[in-house]
């Protein structure tokens, strides 16, 4: 699998994860008969540092992952620089 499928893969599976804490907190509130909006409200506000705690790995895998791309955009930036002030 190449990197930039794998990446692709991480950052999928980390936003789903992110959105399935968010609803099941907003489910649970919805349960404890907690209205709709305010639910949600608090399952975004709740979930998502939650979030950044429970999946720690799979975030570190893809900041990892768009390190990586970044770095290899920035080397064929420069390659292209030194390419054009070649031509000139």
């Amino acid at each position: 699998m190449s990197e930039r499928q794998t990446l692709g893969r991480d950052l999928a599976l980390y936003i789903l994860a992110r959105f399935g804490l968010i609803a099941v907190v907003a489910a649970v509130l919805v349960w404890a008969q907690v209205p709709l909006l305010v639910a949600v409200a608090v399952g975004i506000v709740v979930g998502l540092p939650v979030g950044l705690l429970a999946f720690r790995g799979l975030n570190a895998r893809v900041t990892a992952g768009l390190a990586a791309r970044n770095e290899r955009r920035a080397q064929e930036r420069a390659k292209l620089r030194a390419e054009l002030r070649e031509a000139e």
